[in-house]
């Protein structure tokens, strides 16, 4: 029975906690309290990432809030989903700057951002797209509230959990329950991690339990593309080293998407890490072996590859487009399976420096990799936000 794994190794950290922790998705307040004693002691690399990320809290950030966001270019003109994208992206960075120095007006910059989207979004619409955006932008925001929530100078959380709890979790639910009434397999691995991330994220944000555990059974034992399994759908191991390097659902596609399937596994599973549940460990790290094959390709080395046949068609050799493109995910990868675990996680490390290097010392952010969605679909900064003393 596939979930018989459960209770086994350490897949509950801390033994189911009572309650929901707060702040908990990606950061914790022993998270904030290690980020500060870097920062406050000029610590590289630490403050390299802390000075990119402090050139993106821009206090003086004017939102871009609206009635509907529309994602899909056959269904929207123009589409408008760019504008939450980097107001989500701003509040994050905004808040995280508050958390870490107190200063007020970048609480109040990233609060005004929540408050104007919870007091004007009615409605995320499009094609199909629209799930997309409920899905990241989903996620993103909840973080963003969740570090915000204890600012005494914010009234405004219960109003954003409103909104997300009415905008958002509906279409996350529905597309993890219907898939667009699209057959299993359609829709590739991102679609669903992108909304498991924001099912779980609002649901930690809004002490719904039953949100979070619908994610999280899901990415255990569903049956879309986002679950480990079929995320990672089957294992090779590696000559010399003798670890697991586990083949991504979309490798046969390309790699952008490939590499953002991990960006959005490490989301979820830091997430649910803060909550007392281990998905890292999860069926022997299988997760941390996904990581490895996917960074190492996207390093200019070769692996081994399977065909991969769904409902888009036949997939015979592995997808070479985008490789080698650097996305700000590998830090947190490196930082949980080596850094806490102790775990082989030499390609991760190896993509992380890259990574690293191309950021001028540090992974970057929101605004950091280009303007258009992907170079926002994942938060980053976790030089400065994941990185553990080595």
């Amino acid at each position: 029975m596939k979930n018989a794994y459960l209770l086994s190794g350490t897949l509950l950290h801390a033994a189911f906690v009572a309650g929901i922790v707060h702040p908990g998705l990606l950061h914790t307040d022993d998270d904030f309290n290690r980020i500060r004693g870097y920062v406050e002691d000029a610590a590289e690399p630490w403050l390299t990432g802390w000075n990119k990320l402090a050139a993106r809290a821009n206090s003086s950030y004017e939102p871009n809030a609206a009635e509907t966001v529309c994602r899909g270019a056959s269904w929207c003109v123009p589409q408008n989903y760019p504008d939450l994208y980097r107001d989500a992206a701003a509040a994050y960075a905004n808040a995280i700057y508050w958390k870490v120095t107190g200063e007020t007006a970048n609480g109040d910059a990233a609060a005004s951002i929540l408050d104007a989207w919870s007091s004007t979004l009615t409605t995320v619409t499009g094609s199909s797209d629209k799930y997309l955006a409920a899905g990241l932008y989903g996620y993103q925001l909840a973080n963003a509230a969740e570090i915000l929530r204890d600012y005494d100078g914010w009234d405004g959380l219960t109003a954003t959990v409103d909104m997300m709890q009415s905008v958002f979790l509906p279409l996350n639910s529905d597309f993890l329950v219907a898939h667009n009434g699209a057959v299993i397999d359609h829709y590739w691995a991102n679609w669903d991690l992108c909304n498991l991330a924001s099912l779980h994220a609002i649901g930690v944000l809004s002490d719904n339990q039953t949100a979070i555990d619908q994610s999280t059974d899901y990415f255990q034992n569903g049956a879309g593309m986002g679950a480990l399994d079929n995320l990672i759908w089957t294992l090779f191991t590696e000559e010399g080293s003798g670890k697991a390097l586990g083949q991504g659902q979309e490798s046969g596609r390309d790699q952008g998407h490939s590499l953002l399937d991990f960006a959005l596994a490490g989301v979820l599973a830091q997430q649910s890490y803060n909550q007392g549940l281990d998905l890292f460990a999860l069926e022997d790290n299988r997760i941390l072996a996904g990581a490895e094959y996917v960074f190492k390709y996207n390093t200019g080395h070769d692996v081994p590859y399977s065909t991969y046949t769904n409902s888009q068609g036949t997939m015979s050799v592995i997808g070479s487009s985008g490789r080698g493109a650097m996305r700000p995910i590998a830090e947190l990868l490196y930082a949980h399976y080596s850094g806490v675990k102790g775990l082989n996680a030499s390609w991760t490390r190896e993509y992380r420096d890259l990574a690293v290097e191309d950021g001028g010392g540090a992974e970057g952010g929101g605004g950091d990799y280009g303007s258009t969605s992907g170079g926002y679909d994942q938060l980053g900064f976790g030089t400065v936000l994941f990185r553990l003393d080595e």
